[in-house]
């Protein structure tokens, strides 16, 4: 497992590349909640999601070990943020997505000198795919969560949130593989354990609610949520354990109501993220958190939103 020394390490590898989201608040939504509700606006970082912390944290130290290309598989942000920073320090990049990806994802890789190929619609299919462009040549394949630079770069987050936020109850987080949960979880767990970390899945992609129960990963077929950056088919092996062991609680929400929050964020905070950001939110709206009048902080993890597919 990583530990929080491997964030604070992480914090001072990726300073210079990306930087702290503000918290933002909303009166209608704390009343709506029956909670203080804080958004910690990931959606507004760098390539407009959290991946970037974990991204910079892998890629600069596989270049300082000598990687001269580089490869990923995403639905889109982890390949954006890859791309990016790839770019930033000249090392090529071909990041492989989805055949259905969203065309917003798909344009800010180009726009980022990321070379593009679609295979599939599951990660199942694009992550071997991206190892194998990688050993064909000589380049690092930069997983999308289960990677220990991953999970401690994502992990700052978590840093930030208890920075900024003295008097957090509860931190709700968005969970596709796990790296941003896992990170966080580190982070604040080994910070401040009497802090809940509650985490948020579709209702049709729960592989981690069902690997969670099972008590042992498990594998779902795939998924047509709305929630495009969490459709994983199940939970890493590196970041399963550290759901088991520091997850307070993992809820469900549905696809009407992952819809309710992101129109409402739009609309009310004029805020705009993307439909796996809203899945937080959307936990809280609906009352799943199990708390009331506490200081409740949703993490929107990103904010590559393609408007015309979400009728907006």
């Amino acid at each position: 497992m990583i530990t929080l020394k491997n964030i604070h390490q992480a914090t001072e590898q990726i300073s210079d590349a990306i930087k702290e989201t503000p918290i933002l608040t909303c009166t209608a939504l704390s009343s709506i909640c029956g909670n203080n509700m804080f958004l910690k606006s990931e959606h507004l970082q760098k390539t407009g999601s959290f991946k970037i912390r974990g991204a910079t944290n892998k890629v600069k130290q596989s270049v300082q070990e000598g990687a001269t290309y580089m490869t990923a598989a995403s639905s889109g942000n982890h390949g954006q943020a890859v791309a990016y920073i790839a770019n930033v320090l000249g090392v090529p990049a071909t990041i492989v997505v989805p055949e259905d990806a969203t065309a917003s994802k798909l344009n800010a890789i180009r726009e980022y000198n990321g070379e593009i190929e679609k295979c599939g619609t599951t990660s199942a299919e694009r992550l071997p795919r991206a190892k194998v462009l990688a050993a064909e040549k000589n380049g690092v394949f930069i997983p999308p969560y289960d990677d220990p630079y991953i999970m401690a770069g994502q992990g700052t987050v978590g840093l930030e949130i208890l920075e900024q936020l003295d008097d957090v109850d509860v931190v709700v987080v968005p969970v596709g593989g796990g790296g941003l949960v896992s990170g966080i979880l580190t982070a604040i767990k080994e910070t401040k354990p009497n802090v809940k970390v509650i985490g948020v899945e579709p209702e049709t992609a729960n592989d981690t609610y069902l690997s969670l129960e099972k008590g042992k990963i498990t594998s779902i077929p795939g998924t047509s949520t709305i929630a495009d950056g969490l459709r994983t088919n199940q939970p890493g092996d590196l970041t399963f354990p550290v759901l088991q062991k520091y997850l307070d609680d993992l809820v469900l929400v549905s696809e009407t109501e992952i819809q309710q929050a992101l129109f409402f964020v739009l609309e009310r905070m004029k805020q705009v993220i993307e439909p796996s950001s809203a899945v937080a939110v959307a936990a809280a709206m609906f009352r799943k958190l199990g708390v009331r009048d506490k200081n409740v902080a949703c993490v929107a993890s990103g904010g590559n939103l393609d408007v015309r597919k979400h009728g907006t």
